[in-house]
């Protein structure tokens, strides 16, 4: 019995990089759809859900990716509104990397010191890894405050985590590196998420910071978002600070993405979201 992975994607064109972690994270052939929405998906969910007899249903699952979370959020919920009592397969979501990203980030810094009690601050986290992240070092106990370059646009993150997680979190403008070092004076934990080459503080900036303790960077396209980091960093001293590049934590990322899609064929129930995930990586950043 061939292991089906359906890539569900809220974008024109599926993702590549969803593809081959599908499979190199055990599926047998990953068939990819995209530009798909609530209203679209009701007859490729009952492809999935009709065409397996009960003990064979676990090896059919469905991955929801995309660059949009939110469009994600509502398609992982859509889906399984189709589910019914002996009728489902498995449901992962990762848009973007929404997910696992942040699950593996936040799992690393926690690696590494106290959260909780903590002054967490995401730069540039609008995006679907900032807005997890945030919401998932609150859920560790941190004090977590999200900037973007526009008021609206931290409110509107922030309001969606509230949503989806009960979490508060605190909307920062900063339009720019000033801004953002101004929002990072009492932070004992910073993490950047923001846009690829785009450097949202200089070193000078943050060395002689003495309140931070963690930082990471989600950045691995040069230059990147903390000036004086490493994309490679694992947990390295910079100025008396421990850092995590992209590369540094990306190592657990992908063998968390890697570790869900293999979890996806356990049985025909699994639901992987942002709760079962962070606690996955947070098993294998300890292992």
């Amino acid at each position: 019995m061939k292991k089906l992975l359906f890539q569900f994607d809220t974008d024109t064109h599926p993702s590549s990089f969803d593809t081959v972690v599908g499979y190199d994270g055990g599926a047998d052939h990953v068939i990819g759809y995209g530009g798909l929405t609530p209203e679209n998906i009701t007859g490729l969910v009952e492809g999935t859900i009709f065409t397996r007899a009960p003990k064979d249903k676990k090896n059919t699952a469905i991955f929801v990716g995309g660059s949009d979370m939110i469009a994600g959020q509502a398609l992982f919920a859509a889906i399984q509104k189709h589910f019914f009592y002996g009728f489902q397969v498995s449901v992962m979501l990762d848009s973007n990397g929404s997910n696992t990203t942040a699950a593996a980030a936040v799992a690393k810094l926690a690696s590494s010191g106290v959260l909780a009690g903590k002054q967490a601050v995401v730069l540039a986290g609008t995006g679907p890894v900032g807005q997890r992240a945030a919401a998932m070092l609150a859920l560790e106990g941190a004090s977590v405050s999200l900037t973007a370059r526009k008021m609206e646009r931290a409110v509107q993150a922030c309001n969606n985590m509230k949503a989806r997680f009960g979490v508060d979190l605190t909307p920062v403008e900063a339009v720019d590196n000033d801004a953002r070092a101004k929002a990072i004076e009492h932070a004992n934990i910073v993490l950047a998420t923001g846009a690829a080459g785009v450097e949202l503080l200089t070193v000078e900036q943050w060395r002689d910071n003495n309140n931070i303790a963690l930082m990471a960077d989600a950045n691995a396209t040069p230059p990147l978002g903390i000036g004086g980091a490493d994309m490679m960093d694992k947990g390295e001293q910079r100025h008396g600070k421990i850092v995590w590049g992209a590369i540094g934590f990306g190592a657990l990322k992908l063998a968390l993405h890697r570790a869900c899609i293999a979890k996806l064929f356990e049985d025909n129930k699994q639901v992987l979201d942002a709760e079962t995930i962070f606690a996955l990586a947070k098993a294998m950043a300890s292992a």
